[in-house]
C-alpha cells in the first residue's frame, strides 16, 4: 500500500548518519516483546538538531531519535535519557505523546551516543512546503491554528508535578538563566560579526520581567512537531520533539511558538525562512494567537513582547549553532550551510521587536 503524498515520509538515511543495523535489530528483538526482523532503517528529512530514523520490524514501525554526530560540544539539548523519562511521566497525563519502548545509554550502545525508541504515530506534519494533495483551505487553517493554542493550553495546564516531572527544570529565575545560558551558548558558537545579536543580548538582560507560575513547556512548540489526525484534519494526533522541554514561565512557550509564526505581511527575508505554513490565509496572527491564548489559559499576557524577543533571539542561538557544527565539519549537511542567514534574519526581527514593542 502506497503512501499517500501528504503523510509524513521518510529517505535513505544521509551518509555519516548510518546506524549499526545488525546490531540494533537483536537489541530491539531482546528488549521489545514482539519484535522480529529483519530490520530497515530509513530517516526523517526534517529538523536541524537530533537525529530521528525510521524503524520497519515485520509489520511494527518504530522511531529512533539520537543525538546529532559531533554534538558534544552543546550536548545540554542532546539528553536522549532526559527526553526519554518526560515522555515516559507524560503519557498517562498528556496523551498526545508517542508511546517510550526503550532506553538504552552509552555504555550499552556501540552506536557512540545514547538513543531511545518509541512508537510511531503517524499522520500529517505540516513543514515548510504544503503537502501535494492535500488542501490546506482558509477554513482548515483556521481552525488549525486555533487548535494550535487550544493545545498548547492543554499542555500548561498539566500537573507537573503528579507526572514526576519536577526533576526536569529549576522554575524559579527561569528567565535570567536563560537570558544568560543563550548569551553563553551564543558566544560559544559564534562565526560572523552580527551587531543586533550582540544589541538583543544586551536588551534583554536589563528587562527581565517578573514570572508567571511556573508550568511544563514544550520550549519548540510549533506545526511541524505537530502529528495531525488524517481522518480529522486538523485534530491534532501527537506532540513531538521533546528535547528542550522543562518547567518554567509558560509565556515563554506562547513566545518560541510566536517566534516560528511568520506571518503574510512580515519583511520577505523573514518569509524566506522554512518555518511552516502559518502565513497561509486563514491562520490566526500571532496578535490573535495571543488573545485567544489569554482567554482560554486566563492568564495574563501582556508582558508577551519580552518572551518574543527571547524566543527570536533563542532561535537565532539555535541556527548559530548548528552553522557552527557545519563549519567544523561535525556535519556533511548541506541545509546547514545557510544557517547563518537564518541568524542574520532573526536578529533583525528581534530587533525590530524591540523597537516597536510589539510582536507585530
Amino acid at each position: 500500500m502506497s503512501t499517500p503524498d501528504w503523510m509524513d515520509r521518510t529517505r535513505a538515511v544521509r551518509p555519516g548518519e548510518e546506524l549499526d543495523v545488525a546490531w540494533l535489530e537483536k537489541y530491539l528483538a531482546e528488549k521489545v516483546p514482539g519484535l522480529t526482523g529483519p530490520l530497515v532503517v530509513e530517516q526523517f528529512p526534517g529538523g536541524h538538531s537530533n537525529l530521528t530514523y525510521l524503524l520497519r520490524m515485520g509489520e511494527k514501525e518504530l522511531v529512533l531519535r539520537r543525538p546529532p554526530f559531533g554534538a558534544k560540544a552543546i550536548k545540554a539539548g542532546h539528553d536522549m535519557g532526559r527526553e526519554y523519562r518526560i515522555l515516559s511521566g507524560l503519557l498517562p497525563v498528556f496523551p498526545k505523546v508517542p508511546r517510550p519502548l526503550v532506553f538504552c545509554g552509552e555504555n550499552e550502545s556501540p552506536m557512540g551516543a545514547t538513543f531511545y525508541v518509541m512508537e510511531r504515530v503517524s499522520g500529517v506534519i505540516l513543514r515548510a512546503k504544503p503537502p501535494k494533495g492535500l488542501e490546506l483551505t482558509p477554513e482548515l487553517m483556521r481552525k488549525l491554528s486555533e487548535n494550535f493554542v487550544d493545545n498548547l493550553v492543554d499542555l500548561h495546564a498539566v500537573d507537573w508535578r503528579a507526572a514526576g516531572l519536577g526533576e526536569i527544570g529549576k522554575p524559579e529565575g527561569y528567565l535570567g538563566r536563560q537570558v544568560a545560558g543563550w548569551t553563553e551558548r551564543y558566544g560559544k558558537a559564534k562565526t560572523d560579526d552580527i551587531p543586533e545579536m550582540e544589541q538583543v543580548a544586551k536588551w534583554l538582560a536589563g528587562h527581565l520581567p517578573a514570572e508567571l507560575a511556573p508550568t511544563l513547556i514544550h520550549n519548540d512548540y510549533k506545526y511541524d512537531n505537530l502529528v495531525l489526525d488524517p481522518e480529522r484534519l486538523p485534530s491534532i494526533r501527537a506532540v513531538l520533539d521533546w528535547e528542550m522541554a522543562t518547567i518554567g514561565d509558560p509565556l515563554s512557550d506562547l513566545g518560541m511558538a510566536l517566534a516560528y509564526w511568520v506571518e503574510a505581511a512580515d519583511p520577505e527575508e523573514r518569509l524566506a525562512l522554512p518555518f511552516g505554513l502559518t502565513m497561509l490565509p486563514g491562520n490566526l496572527t500571532r496578535e490573535e494567537l495571543v488573545a485567544r491564548y489569554a482567554q482560554k489559559s486566563g492568564r495574563d499576557t501582556r508582558g508577551i513582547a519580552f518572551h518574543y524577543v527571547l524566543s527570536l533571539f533563542k532561535v537565532a542561538v539555535i541556527a548559530q549553532q548548528i552553522y557552527f557544527r557545519f563549519k567544523q565539519g561535525l556535519t556533511k549537511d548541506e541545509r546547514f550551510a545557510a544557517m547563518i542567514v537564518a541568524v542574520r534574519v532573526l536578529s533583525r526581527a528581534a530587533a525590530r521587536a524591540i523597537e516597536t514593542g510589539s510582536i507585530r
